[in-house]
């Protein structure tokens, strides 16, 4: 019990000390913005973005927030844990050797154990009962993105009005300058010189 209370620790120092690297990274491209993911216990209140940094909190109950984490609470390995369909499948790989095989006989035995390890972490991954921050970090970034759209064709919009108004007075003032020079012409002739 001592030793998983130490590992959840040194996790949590571990996640504050990446966070804390993350904030002082500078955003050099739109896909590069500060992005703070905090989990948020009961109704506790989910702190403001500001600038460039996109703030995800994840809602967990009020009832977990002293608790050990569930990945920590116990082991993912084990064999009680696997569903009987995965342990059946398992027994397709009975007595199998050769190539994709991942048994140390048979000619290329070794290569079906990289396979093998891929397609386990898939498993565990498809399972994690965690928080996906991935989603919620994709679905802030497209709210985002949504809002600066919008205040971009806003920004156009007066752009637009402010060049037609510019053109109008330009095109007044042209006239009024050809207006004159035709009054000009029309009047009386300038005294000759003596």
């Amino acid at each position: 019990m001592k030793a998983t209370v130490r590992i959840s620790l040194a996790g949590i120092a571990l996640m504050l000390s990446v966070q804390a690297s993350a904030h002082d990274a500078p955003a050099a491209k739109p896909g590069d913005e500060k992005i703070n993911q905090l989990i948020i216990y009961g109704d506790d209140k989910c702190p403001e973005s500001v600038g460039d940094e996109i703030v995800v909190c994840a809602r967990m109950g009020e009832a977990d927030r002293y608790r050990i984490p569930t990945s920590l609470r116990d082991v993912p390995n084990d064999r009680r844990n696997e569903a009987m369909s995965v342990r059946i499948k398992s027994y397709e790989y009975v007595a199998a050797s050769g190539t994709m095989s991942c048994l140390p006989s048979g000619a290329g035995g070794f290569t079906g154990c990289g396979l093998a390890e891929i397609n386990k972490a898939y498993a565990e991954k498809a399972q994690d009962p965690g928080i996906t921050f991935g989603r919620l970090i994709a679905a802030e970034r497209a709210k985002r993105m949504a809002g600066i759209d919008a205040e971009a064709a806003e920004v156009e919009a007066r752009v637009v009005e402010f060049e037609k108004g510019r053109a109008e007075r330009e095109a007044k003032v042209q006239a009024d300058l050809e207006a004159k020079e035709a009054a000009s012409v029309d009047a009386e002739p300038l005294p000759e010189p003596k």
